[in-house]
């Protein structure tokens, strides 16, 4: 077996990194509430605007919640260098290697749980999922890691992106032909619906299916990309940041000119939606750095910390625990209906924010008792 190139000595832990998977973790398990409660509120056009972007766009297009997911993916290719180079100066690269292997197949194994598990029909398996696809690229991406250098990792992200665009574009698809990126004419939802077995999200195809792993793999390699950069000891912190937040938006532009061709669509993670939320989470992740690793304003940011440092926990929880339940109990009945009666719609925004609440009381729970839920 060949020798990992991973061998960089271990960095110290990245507090942006960590707040950040916190302030996107919150999005996760709770745009829905939030986005339902301002689209009741009394607020006018601005709050008609923020509950339609806590909405995923139907299918071509570009909203904030459209972010959540591929920030997550690119987060995880983020800490793959963090973890991977103290593991290989520590105990070399087979432990490396089996670690990687132990994790995806850990986390692929949670995926089916959270959709489920053996209470679930055979036929209602959902093999393809979120978590199913955090093990996918965290798999493959880290294997990558371990054997390829920096040049490498960005030759596999352009011919990922570059080879899925050529088969979406080139290849024909039986009943509808070549270039057709329209929900079901395409060939990821062809392929899905004729060789991905068991259930899919959407009918006959899934938003997390069989084709639509590679370019979510080049998501994942964006954010390893993006770790090495602020590791860089070449350049000053301040310079590192400011530069991939400039590299961010270059990369928005590029996916946004990109998609006048191939359209930015989430359902099929096509390429340019690669670019534009690769872009977006390097402005993010660079900002953060910027204001948490580098100036060092950080009280803000603990609560984002706490459930950062325990996401895996807190989104089990989520599918395990109603929060919604938990919060009326807390701020419902008689209260939300005096809230709404004073501004309509402010019940429920009290109710989404007790939630949020609930999610930041629990992480800093198990933050201060150094609990920690890892695979």
């Amino acid at each position: 077996m060949p020798a990992p190139i991973a061998t960089a000595p271990p960095a110290p832990r990245l507090l942006s990194l960590d707040a950040l998977r916190g302030f996107d973790m919150l999005w996760i398990i709770g745009a829905d509430a939030l986005g339902g409660a301002l689209a009741n509120f009394r607020g006018g056009a601005p709050a008609r605007l923020l509950a339609g972007q806590l909405d995923h766009v139907s299918w071509a297009g570009f909203h904030f919640y459209d972010l959540i997911f591929p920030l997550f993916v690119f987060m995880v290719g983020a800490a793959v260098p963090l973890s991977l180079d103290k593991l290989v100066a520590t105990g070399g690269g087979s432990a490396a290697l089996h670690r990687v292997l132990r994790r995806t197949l850990l986390l692929y194994a949670l995926g089916l749980f959270y959709y489920g598990g053996f209470a679930t029909p055979l036929a209602e398996i959902r093999l393809l999922g979120v978590l199913q696809r955090l093990a996918l690229c965290y798999g493959g991406v880290s294997l990558l890691y371990l054997y390829l250098r920096p040049r490498g990792l960005v030759a596999t992200a352009l011919l990922l992106l570059a080879g899925y665009w050529a088969m979406l574009t080139f290849i024909s698809v039986p009943g509808f032909g070549a270039g057709d990126f329209a929900e079901g004419h395409n060939l990821t939802n062809w392929l899905d619906a004729h060789y991905l077995p068991l259930r899919k999200w959407d009918g006959d195809h899934d938003p997390e299916g069989l084709l639509s792993t590679l370019p979510a793999l080049a998501s994942c390699i964006l954010g390893v990309l993006a770790s090495l950069w602020l590791r860089d000891s070449a350049r000053r912190p301040k310079t590192r940041g400011w530069l991939l937040v400039g590299a961010g938006v270059a990369l928005c532009a590029a996916g946004y000119l990109w998609g006048l061709q191939f359209p930015v669509i989430k359902k099929l993670w096509t390429s340019s939606f690669v670019l534009v939320t690769g872009g977006w989470s390097a402005v993010l992740l660079g900002g953060f750095y910027l204001v948490l690793d580098v100036w060092q304003v950080r009280a803000w940011a603990w609560p984002f910390v706490w459930v950062g440092c325990n996401p895996l926990a807190i989104y089990l929880a989520s599918n395990l625990v109603d929060f919604g339940k938990i919060s009326e109990r807390f701020a419902g009945g008689d209260i939300a209906a005096a809230l709404n009666a004073l501004w309509p719609g402010l019940g429920g925004l009290v109710l989404a924010v007790t939630g949020a609440g609930l999610c930041f009381g629990i992480c800093r729970f198990l933050y201060r008792r150094k609990i920690f839920l890892r695979i």
